[in-house]
């Protein structure tokens, strides 16, 4: 029977009031993302403001928040008037025990001093603390919010400015102006520099005070160079080593000063040592992929290491970005080869993410707006620049790494000691635009290493569920470049044996962890397996005292073969065709 023409037809599935207010609200929220990507494309006044948006829009907790506001404030004012009135009164505000600003004894021995600390940790503490229990936002909005505001306060602390440094105004009287004068010499080597400076650009020479292990360069492309180190053992195993290093900065973070040279320490254990030393790009590399990475890269690495050594396999090391390549490129051996048959024995991850669902600090710069804005600067000039990147890295922890060097160079007139890791982390290196680009995008935003086939690799569409090969991997503890916690999810993503460490210190102290008697450092042991959490591997591993290098080389030693005869430098296939550390490395 017709339905009567006077009734309404029943609403079509999807096309209701309701939907049609879902879609244009999810058209408001595209537009608004849009808005704020274009004008703010780094996120710095968006998250604040929609920070300051959710406390408005929840006045019960704003309420609460003001309450315990008003009541700390009070206790700081009752203290502040017993200061003044010259009676003893402990500080109702403290400094965390990292934050070395006010450790000189006037901070805390001057009442005023005294007062002008407490007044600025106290607004800082609560400004913190309120960002980060914003009711109704986002967890990544409220850091994103909360480092962009702690940025700020730490640029607005009284030991950054003349007027209010009582430690820069004594130090001028003593020196009757003298250190003043010396601070704006800095100041304005700074200046020139375009950057503040943590060590001095003529304190290290590369090949002369740094990466002095002899060697020979046996390869060299439009990628890279590969370093082949002379053997210093009377009798070496047959399993090369091949160190895949980042290129986000030099190679020689593992060939330091003698002593502190993981390449030296493994040689001195009697092993054949092999490292990447990438080349610095220039926009002539624009178009260079990460799957050229993969094939001019590591797997060129492989093969010269293979053939030069007369092995069937060698073991591989990715360290920081150069592991996160690595393990493209074991699932990529794993879709190309049988498993018996790939030529990589046993593989080492230190400091790798590979699930990068909560890849840190770095995570504040990085969404879709602020990926796209960098991908259009570097598509501009086809690189992305070194010092921008050591920018972002240093803004992550400011205190240490930028005003440190402010108050003791421009206001205090001392210029920086010489420190062989920061002269590294200045000399510092490009990244190519669509490499880059893929990077961010496959890996921080969309997290498809992870993901069964969602990338393909020079051809082969990639799993990591395929790699079997044993794997010994390194997290640092303090790291906030690559959280260990994360790190460790790589243990259920391969299969195969797996053996995890947690160093102490961060993401280059962790490595770059000589052993010394007696011991600095710590680290805890133990196996890893597929499903396990982190904090359950940690409730059950080992507590050592000392350098994990130590159990690293005997884990090695049970897998790299032998020792036997010392293994040629070079031959007719890979000539020497340049001494240690080549010429990559010195290009700026």
């Amino acid at each position: 029977m017709d339905r009567p023409k006077s009734l309404p037809a029943p609403a079509q599935e999807g096309n209701g009031i309701g939907d049609r207010f879902l879609l244009s609200s999810e058209r408001v929220k595209e537009v608004r993302r849009t808005m704020e990507g274009f004008v703010d494309p780094l996120g710095i006044v968006a998250p604040i403001a929609h920070a300051h948006a959710a406390w408005l829009m929840h006045p019960q907790e704003l309420s609460e928040l003001l309450l315990r506001f008003a009541g700390d404030l009070a206790a700081l004012q009752v203290h502040t008037l017993e200061k003044l009135a010259g009676r003893d009164s402990a500080d109702v505000v403290l400094p965390q025990p990292d934050d070395l600003r006010f450790s000189d004894p006037v901070w805390t021995g001057e009442p005023g001093w005294s007062l002008l600390k407490q007044w600025y940790l106290f607004y800082t503490r609560h400004v913190q603390d309120a960002l980060f229990q914003t009711p109704g936002l986002a967890p990544k909005e409220r850091r994103r919010a909360a480092f962009w505001w702690r940025n700020w306060l730490n640029a607005m602390a009284p030991t950054n400015f003349l007027a209010t440094n009582p430690v820069a105004q004594r130090k001028a009287v003593e020196t009757r102006g003298d250190s003043l004068r010396r601070g704006f010499e800095i100041f304005m080597d700074d200046v020139q520099a375009r950057t503040v400076r943590m060590t001095e650009p003529g304190d290290f020479h590369v090949g002369t005070t740094l990466a002095t292990t002899p060697g020979a360069v046996v390869l060299r492309n439009r990628l890279l160079e590969l370093i082949h180190y002379t053997p210093t053992a009377p009798r070496v195993r047959p399993t090369p080593i091949v160190i895949v290093t980042p290129w986000i900065n030099k190679f020689y973070v593992l060939d330091l000063e003698p002593r502190k040279s993981l390449v030296r320490y493994l040689l001195a254990q009697g092993f054949d040592v092999y490292i990447t030393s990438w080349k610095n790009p220039g926009a002539d590399m624009r178009d260079t992929s990460f799957d050229d990475y993969v094939t001019d890269g590591v797997d060129a690495a492989v093969r010269a290491a293979r053939e030069l050594s007369g092995a069937d396999k060698v073991h591989a090391v990715g360290y920081c970005i150069g592991g996160t390549l690595l393990a493209v490129y074991m699932a990529w051996l794993n879709r190309r080869y049988a498993r018996a048959d790939v030529p990589v024995a046993h593989w080492t991850l230190l400091a790798t993410l590979t699930d990068f669902q909560s890849p840190g600090d770095i995570e504040v710069f990085i969404d879709e707006s602020g990926v796209r804005w960098l991908a259009d600067s570097m598509h501009t000039r086809g690189y992305l620049d070194g010092a921008e990147m050591a920018l972002t890295f240093r803004l992550l922890r400011a205190n240490p790494l930028i005003w440190h060097y402010v108050v003791h160079g421009w206001l205090y007139g001392e210029r920086p000691p010489a420190h062989d890791i920061l002269y590294w982390n200045m000399d510092t290196t490009r990244m190519p635009y669509r490499m880059h680009e893929f990077y961010l995008t496959e890996m921080y935003l969309k997290n498809n290493l992870i993901r069964p086939g969602a990338l393909t690799i020079a051809g082969e569409p990639i799993d990591l569920t395929l790699v079997h090969t044993p794997l010994y991997q390194v997290g640092a503890e303090d790291d906030h470049i690559a959280p260990w916690r994360q790190t460790f999810r790589i243990n259920s993503q391969v299969t195969g044996r797996k053996r995890f460490v947690l160093s102490s210190s961060g993401h280059i102290l962790g490595i770059v962890n000589p052993p010394v008697s007696p011991p600095h450092r710590r680290y805890q042991i133990g196996p890893a397996h597929r499903g396990q959490t982190a904090d359950a591997w940690l409730a059950t591993a080992e507590q050592r005292q000392g350098s994990w290098w130590e159990d690293w080389c005997a884990w090695l030693a049970e897998r790299c073969g032998d020792p036997g005869p010392p293994p040629q430098l070079a031959n007719d296939a890979y000539p020497k065709l340049a001494e240690a550390p080549g010429t990559y490395v010195l290009e700026r």
